[in-house]
């Protein structure tokens, strides 16, 4: 089969990665790629929210299959465009992929279907908003209701931190149009955990469980970011909290979709928090989280490929699906500044001798220039080891990363700690 990936980070490079192995892909094309993914598939210079290019490039390759990567496009309707081309696509439609794109959507339809979330309000005017904020305890949540590459969420601990989010996402316009709408939330206390998820419409297959790490410093300091690292499994977490969280949202949110009329083929991704109450939703994804895939794919043992295929054609139950006994854990090498402002174009050193046995380096912001490697986004590289359990594949994963270097480069040293503990 032919492929067309349409994305240019390191959630990108690992589906690449993962299809490479299908002895039923002769070729994989990605639009735009990156330094990394040159090494695996064709990049082809066109924008993830190029549509009519991309349908154009798919029809002119005769494209088998095409996979959605980013939610940029997923949420303005890329699906639909190759549909009604006639070309088979992995991902979700723009009516299911609002789940993502507009977070005001995702909790209502949680708490129409009674699936466990924080408490919230939702607001389209300032000083609305500010009222109510007035009248909540700290800490407190304030997230943009568009997509604003992960870093539309402010978890506020103090009252002043609070007001200062509120006005910088809906008056300063600090995320964009994303945030001409806001969701007010009660801050939930407890352990992170990501769920992704194959689904077809009615079928929902989890993935193994990762942990992100979205502050950009050790300890959980620092303001957001698209994510610092992650690690799978989740020995330390009660195999029966992830069965409730299956069961209990995952589940209940994909039949919601359904009843909506708004049926979700693709990755339905769960952000949760494990509170003293059980598994809450913190968000939706509507596609591969980054860096999860960077942990969870390389533990996949089934082709990634006749997943997409089952999912796409409603035959997902039927597939087997095996995973790995080992862990991997994924290192994010990032630019300094990030998720700040950041100087581009610093060559990477180091890619060519990366002994360490297993790791694997996706690339999630790099180019070519002259011949070299440079720096091209904030989060750089995932450096990911394997081992037997977290404790060696951490080794690994540190030790791969140590021998990669690029001028501000700045990573947390922390990563999947909370596992050994």
């Amino acid at each position: 089969m032919r492929i067309l990936v349409i994305g240019r980070g390191g959630r990108e490079h690992a589906i690449v990665w993962a299809l490479k192995k299908s002895p039923k892909v002769e070729k994989i094309f990605c639009s735009p790629g990156n330094a990394g993914i040159a090494g695996l598939a064709e990049n082809v210079d066109i924008g993830e929210m190029e549509f009519a290019r991309l349908v154009g490039f798919a029809k002119e390759q005769s494209i088998d299959l095409v996979v959605v990567g980013p939610d940029d496009p997923l949420a303005a309707g890329i699906v639909d465009e190759f549909e009604a081309a006639s070309i088979p696509v992995y991902g979700p439609r723009k009516n299911a992929a609002e789940i993502e794109g507009s977070k005001i959507f995702m909790k209502n339809l949680l708490r129409k279907y009674d699936i466990p979330t924080a408490k919230y309000e939702t607001f389209t005017d300032y000083e609305s908003a500010k009222a109510y904020l007035a009248q909540q305890p700290v800490p407190i949540v304030i997230k943009a209701d568009g997509l604003a590459a992960g870093k539309g969420v402010t978890v506020c601990f103090t009252r002043e931190e609070a007001d200062k989010a509120l006005e910088e996402t809906m008056v300063s316009k600090s995320f964009g149009a994303a945030g001409d709408k806001v969701v007010i939330e009660e801050f939930l206390e407890g352990q992170e955990m990501s769920i992704l998820a194959f689904v077809d419409g009615n079928t929902v297959r989890a993935m193994s469980p990762a942990q992100d790490h979205k502050q950009v410093f050790d300890n959980d300091k620092g303001p957001n970011t698209g994510g610092m690292g992650t690690y799978s499994p989740l020995p330390h977490i009660d195999q029966a909290i992830i069965e409730d969280a299956i069961e209990n949202i995952v589940k209940p949110t994909a039949r919601a979709m359904v009843s909506e009329g708004r049926p979700f083929r693709g990755v339905l991704f769960a952000g949760l928090m494990i509170t003293k109450d059980g598994p809450k939703t913190i968000e939706f994804n509507a596609r591969f989280g980054d860096p999860e895939t960077q942990v969870v794919l390389p533990r996949l043992e089934t082709d990634l490929l006749d997943i997409f295929l089952a999912s796409i054609d409603g035959t997902l139950a039927d597939i087997d699906m095996r995973w790995s006994d080992e862990a991997a854990v994924c290192v994010v090498l990032a630019s300094g500044g990030y998720p700040g402002s950041y100087p581009k174009g610093f060559p990477i050193d180091g890619l060519d001798s990366v002994n360490v046995p297993g790791a694997l380096v996706f690339h999630a912001g790099t180019a070519l220039k002259d011949g070299r490697v440079v720096t091209n986004g904030g989060r750089v590289l995932g450096v990911v080891g394997r081992g037997a359990g977290i404790a060696e594949a951490r080794v690994n994963a540190y030790a791969a990363a140590a021998g990669i270097t690029f001028e501000g480069k700045q990573n947390r040293t922390d990563i999947a700690a909370k596992a050994l503990v």
